[in-house]
Formats: structure tokens, sequence, C-alpha cells
């Protein structure tokens, strides 16, 4: 086994063993919510990390998945493995049919077309009152079930949540050590120069967008089915902000940065609490000293600080040894 598997490993045992050591559920529902935005998180660093795509209108596949399975299965009755296929279908449709035209720009023009279209959509969200229960939200969406089990308790969400996230974490990995992960890099890097080389940039950076918006929309299934409730004001631009930060922050071009990024900015929150009064200063106040004192974002400093420990625990050890190298025979 690899070191990426093992450390994967190592991971989902600790994240099994987690639920078992928290305080109290309130935390066990801030790690459901940070499971969602793993997957969104993870999905957009492979857009925006390795293709180097900006996008700003993330929040809105996210949307379209949740609506459309809360639609089918809430007001329609349909079986909920059904509304979630729907929902997916839905998303990576919209997300082929906007990423042929709007990919074909670059910069600050694409993240503006990606903006254009969030808006679009939380507008729909909000206006399409008879559809989507407008600025009130749409309530009466089942729980999750699968072949007649109901996973209503947050304990089971939990496992349900983190087990996609692994599996789809798992997915990013194969793909960005593979052929077509060292092709968006290229891309990233110069498309000219991809393109010279024989890339398909264009067929890559579809996929790619396709590929993220589809990490979304599952996301989104997982989060109608968990809080029974959508609503416009989930899925605003302000969501699509807070992913690509959750990208910045934990390190682009880092699938393990992604996991830090949507971690540390799920529970910052809750730990400003205490501070209410001063909470959006001191979170601001943070997260400037992140990207002035760790520009390569979470994951570098992560690296940095397991080097550190390495390098005391080699040093101890080489103190501890004899100078001679051990007693004669």
């Amino acid at each position: 086994m690899d070191g990426h598997n093992a450390g994967l490993l190592a991971f989902a045992a600790a994240a099994a063993v987690v639920p078992f050591l928290l305080p109290n559920d309130y935390y066990l529902t801030v790690l459901i919510v940070s499971g969602l935005y793993t997957i969104l998180a993870v999905g957009l660093n492979l857009l925006m990390g390795y293709a180097g795509q900006a996008s700003l209108g993330h929040a809105a596949f996210y949307g379209l998945s949740a609506y459309t399975t809360g639609i089918l299965t809430g007001t329609h009755g349909w079986p909920v493995w059904a509304g979630i296929a729907a929902g997916l279908a839905l998303s990576t449709a919209v997300a082929y049919l906007i990423a042929v035209p709007t990919l074909k720009l670059r910069g600050n023009y694409l993240a503006m077309g990606t903006l254009g279209f969030g808006i679009i959509v939380y507008i729909v969200f909000n206006e399409a009152t008879e559809l989507t229960g407008g600025p009130s939200g749409l309530t009466g969406i089942p729980k999750l079930n699968v072949a007649g089990k109901v996973f209503s308790s947050d304990r089971e969400y939990y496992y349900v949540v983190w087990g996609a996230a692994i599996l789809l974490f798992l997915l990013a990995q194969n793909l960005v050590r593979s052929r077509m992960g060292r092709a968006l890099r290229a891309i990233h890097t110069s498309e000219t120069a991809a393109s010279v080389l024989g890339v398909d940039t264009q067929r890559y950076k579809i996929f790619v967008f396709v590929l993220s918006a589809f990490y979304a929309a599952v996301g989104g299934a997982l989060y109608a089915h968990y809080v029974t409730f959508v609503s416009p004001s989930t899925f605003s631009f302000g969501t699509s902000v807070l992913l690509v930060t959750m990208v910045v922050l934990g390190g682009m071009a880092s699938l393990w940065g992604a996991v830090l990024g949507a971690l540390f900015l799920t529970f910052l929150p809750e730990w400003l609490r205490a501070i209410e009064n001063f909470d959006i200063l001191v979170y601001g106040a943070i997260l400037i000293a992140c990207m002035m004192f760790l520009p390569g974002g979470l994951a570098e400093g992560a690296e940095r600080l397991w080097g550190a420990a390495a390098s005391l625990l080699r040093r101890a050890g080489a103190a501890g040894r004899p100078a001679g190298g051990g007693s004669a025979g």
C-alpha cells in the first residue's frame, strides 16, 4: 500500500471513531456539515486547483441537485434513490451545457460567466414560488432511505456523508495521479503549451467542470435529505465564495488541503461563538493571517509541522544513541 492510500485509510479509521469521542450530538451535526462541504471543496479543487479554471457559481449545482430531489421526492412522491439520481443527472447535464460556451473564456471573464450563472439560478429559486416554495423554502423532503432502511439519526447520517466524502476523495486522488491529472496540471500551467503538446484542452476542461459539478450535486442531494428542507439562501453567491475560500485557504492543487479548508471554515464560526460581538473581526483576521503566513494554504502548514516534528524525532533519536554506535562485543 502506498503512502497516499495509507493516509486515506488512517483518515477513514479516525473518522469512524470520532462520533464516539464527541461530548454531545451538536458537534456531530457540525461534522456532517463539514463532510458535505468537504465533498464540494474536493470537487471544486479539481477544477480550480488542478485545471486552473475559476468558478464563482458552484453553489448553483449544489442547489439544483438539492431542489430537484426535494421537489420530486417531497412534492411528487418519488422514491428517494430516483430523486437523487434525477438531481445528479440534471446538475451534470446543466454543467455540460454551461461548460461548452463558458470554458472558452479565460481568467476574469470565466469567473464572471460562472458568477452570472449562479445568480440566475439563485433568482429562479427565489421567484419560482409554485415550484420551489420561493424565499420560504421547500419542506416535506423525506429522510434518506436505502432498501427500506431510513437514516434518521445524526450518527447514521454522519457515516453516510463521510463515507461518500472518502469514496469521492479516493476517486479524485486516482484521477490526479493519472494521465488525465497530468493533463489538467499542464492546462493549469499553460493552456497554450498543453495544446501544442497535443492535449485536447477543451475536452479536459469540460470534463473536469462536469465532474466538479457532479461532486457539488452529490453534496446537494445529501444535504436535502439530511435537513429535509431547502431554501434559496443556502445556495447564494455567499456559498460559492465560501467554497472558493475553502479551496484557496486549504491549498490549491491539494486534495488534503480541500479537506482541511472545509473542516477549518466549518468549525471556525463555532469556535468564535464565545466572542459573538467580535467574531466577524476575528474571523477576518484569522483568514488574513493564514493567507499572509501560509500562502500555500493549510496543507503547506501541515507539511511544515509534520516535517518539523519528524526532524525533532530524528534529532532526539540521534542524541540518545552512544557516540561510538554501540558497545563492543
